[in-house]
Parts: C-alpha cells; sequence; structure tokens
C-alpha cells in the first residue's frame, strides 16, 4: 500500500475520501494517512483535529512527510489546482478512477493527478491530461480533449469532437454539443448549453451559452 494524503479539506475532499475507499474495498491499494489544507499556517486554530476520523494534518507535520508520498487534489478551482500542483511539484500526484467508471480501452488517461469519480462514461479516442476532475455522472464522447487542471463538475454531457482547454470550470448540468472548441480558462455556468466555440478565458452562461466576461489576464501555467 501507498501513502496518500488528501489535499484540501471540504466538501469535495470528502468525496475523494471516499472514491478512494470504493478503490480499496476492491483492492487495498491506498493508505490514507490524512487531510491537509495548505492554508493552515493562515487559519491557525480554527481547524479541527480530524476529518471523517482521519487527521487534519498541519503545516510541519506535512512538510515532515516523505517525497514518495503521494497527493490528491481535492479542489474544484482549475487555478488553485494549479498552484498546489505547482507548489507541491516534488511529491507524486497518482490518477484516482472510481470502479463504476465506464470506459474504451481507447481512452488515454494522463497517470498525473486526474480524479474521475463515480458514474462517469467516457467513450472512445479520448484523451484527459494532467490533473483533469471529472465528478460525478458526467458523459464524455468520442474524440475529445480535455486539458490540464480542468474540471467538469457533476451531470455535465460532453459530445463527441469536444477540444476542452487547460484550467476551464464547466459548470453542473451543461451541455456541450459536438465539435465545439472551448479555450483555455473559460468558465461555463450551471446548465448552459455550448453551441459555439468559446474563446480562452470567457465565462459564459445561459442556453445558448453567451459569454459575460473575460479575464483581464491570463494564469501562466504549461
Amino acid at each position: 500500500m501507498k501513502d496518500l494524503v488528501i489535499v484540501c479539506a471540504g466538501g469535495f475532499g470528502r468525496e475523494v475520501l471516499g472514491l478512494i475507499e470504493d478503490i480499496n474495498s476492491s483492492s487495498r491499494k491506498w493508505n490514507i494517512i490524512g487531510f491537509h489544507n495548505t492554508d493552515q499556517d493562515k487559519e491557525e486554530g480554527s481547524q479541527p483535529e480530524e476529518i471523517c476520523g482521519l487527521p487534519l494534518l498541519p503545516r510541519q507535520t506535512f512538510n515532515a512527510l516523505p517525497h514518495t508520498t503521494c497527493l490528491a487534489i481535492a479542489t474544484g478551482f482549475p487555478l488553485a489546482k494549479a498552484e498546489i500542483a505547482r507548489k507541491l511539484s516534488h511529491y507524486t500526484f497518482p490518477t484516482l478512477i472510481h470502479p463504476s467508471v465506464i470506459k474504451s480501452p481507447r481512452v488515454q488517461i494522463s497517470e498525473t493527478g486526474c480524479i474521475i469519480t463515480a458514474g462517469n462514461i467516457l467513450t472512445t479516442e479520448i484523451e484527459l491530461k494532467d490533473f483533469v476532475t471529472l465528478n460525478l455522472a458526467c458523459t464524455v464522447g468520442h474524440d475529445c480533449t480535455i486539458g490540464k487542471y480542468s474540471v467538469i463538475s457533476p451531470g455535465v454531457n460532453i459530445s463527441g469532437n469536444v477540444h476542452i482547454g487547460m484550467g476551464c470550470n464547466i459548470g453542473t448540468g451543461s451541455s456541450i454539443i459536438p465539435g465545439k472548441n472551448i479555450g483555455d480558462w473559460v468558465t461555463v455556468g450551471a446548465g448552459a448549453v455550448v453551441s459555439k466555440n468559446l474563446e480562452p478565458g470567457v465565462t459564459a452562461v445561459g442556453i445558448p451559452a453567451k459569454p459575460i466576461s473575460t479575464r483581464e489576464s491570463m494564469p501562466e501555467f504549461s
């Protein structure tokens, strides 16, 4: 068994704990050491000692862990995930896939930092790059790519031949029709229907999805 710490101890962190427990129920792979919040040093005295029966590791304890320790970054915010991954790049970030996920052998999933939760269906000729999160019950059609750090929220329907760039945040219950391109660091609102290409850095909402704002500057990650 490999030692693992869940970084970010919010609601999604507890869901990731459940995912790992489900993986362990069929094959004891992970020894879960506990949780860690990267900003704990700013919140001393306001943190619980335990979450779901596991310790919340203070900064000093976390920093003393060997660099062979595996980390799961459990945040639903792409930029925060990218910043944590860069800050803690000397650790190992395994990809975690729930046993219920249905996927073709022709799906390529990065071995670095992806989290794929229960109920997802991935068809064929799909590529997920580093640190992609697929939350509950999403569908991903043929010939899609999803860029690094992107977060796909619960119940999203991604049709075939869709390209999603780096750092995108695709809202709960949204849909992307076939053949559309979504640029880097795009936010799609919950329930939106993407029927046109979206330029980098925009936030788009509605049916059909229309841009309502654009980032003043783009995050610098590769």
